[in-house]
């Protein structure tokens, strides 16, 4: 697989998590989604999640399976994210290692090209998903309440792969 490949996301979203409409599951025929937490769901220094995400988790689940599956080495912040959204998880997954991403999918019981890695960042969440034959999703990153974006390793990231030849153009 060549490098541009194993960095080229199924689908560039262009837009937060909650924009990721049942239907355009559906329309992917993803019967999983394996969900990043920090800066996918939560931003980083947040605790408390918003209304809308939990709006939207609740009105995905009625389509797709869902994991939160972290590198956050902090079992209790993944675990009350994870216990705030009824939802199963893995903390420390050293993404982009395959071992925690395939527990996950084991887990769903789904053939894993119907199983979406969904995450903010190109060299964790993407590559261990097209390592691993997932269908991969590209979402932007969550910003604090008040906060202005600023994600100077997600930029490198981005600019790195544009070079080795990744589009990152919305789906």
């Amino acid at each position: 697989m060549s490098r541009a490949k194993i960095l080229q996301p199924d689908l560039v979203l262009g837009d937060i998590v909650i924009h990721l409409t049942p239907s355009l599951i559906q329309k992917y025929n993803l019967k999983g989604l394996v969900l990043d937490v920090d800066e996918t769901l939560v931003p980083w220094k947040e605790k408390q999640l918003s209304p809308e995400l939990i709006e939207w988790v609740t009105e995905v689940k009625q389509v797709t399976d869902l994991w939160l599956v972290s590198n956050n080495l902090s079992q209790s912040r993944i675990s009350n994210i994870a216990s705030s959204l009824d939802l199963p998880f893995i903390f420390g997954a050293a993404k982009p290692s395959r071992r925690k991403l395939r527990q996950a999918v084991t887990a769903m019981n789904h053939p894993i090209e119907q199983v979406a890695m969904v995450g903010d960042r190109l060299f964790t969440d993407v590559l261990a998903g097209n390592r691993l034959g997932m269908f991969t999703i590209l979402v932007e990153p969550m910003v604090e309440t008040g906060g202005k974006k600023k994600f100077s390793l997600r930029n490198f990231e981005v600019w790195l792969s544009q070079k080795l030849g990744v589009s990152l153009y919305k789906s």
